[in-house]
């Protein structure tokens, strides 16, 4: 004759976890917290380090200009210049550059001078129009 056992068990499915229970385990008072503390933090952790995966960063951290993203923001986070940031120029304009080149994911981030100047066209034909 088998003897069939049953028993609880977790399963891991992906980020998800399950847990199967027993009666006789559901029963008995909880051993562990099935709560986990989510700590979250903003674009600074504890130690100082930056937090590349902060909602805040809107995935910038890791798009196609992600390299050049981190390097930028890095090289800002860490200066110690008197004028902050004034020694990361040439990683900005590396970002910068890199985010012309996708401008489908970065169009919002991007300084398009033919925008600015359609814009002030239109805000001047409005401006005659009205006068």
């Amino acid at each position: 004759l088998s003897a069939h056992v049953t028993m609880s068990y977790c399963k891991n499915d992906g980020k998800d976890k399950t847990v199967f229970v027993t009666r006789e385990d559901a029963d008995k008072p909880a051993m562990v917290s099935t709560l986990v503390e989510d700590e979250t933090y903003g674009i600074i952790l504890p130690d100082g380090s930056i937090n590349w995966d902060c909602p805040c960063l809107g995935g910038m951290a890791t798009g196609p200009c992600g390299s050049e993203f981190r390097n930028a923001f890095s090289c800002f986070h860490y200066s110690e210049e008197d004028m902050k940031g004034s020694n990361c120029i040439p990683q900005f304009k590396d970002m910068q550059e890199c985010f012309q080149k996708y401008p489908e994911v970065y169009s919002k981030f991007t300084d398009d001078d033919d925008d600015i100047e359609e814009e002030e066209s239109t805000n001047q034909e409005t401006q005659n129009q009205t006068n």
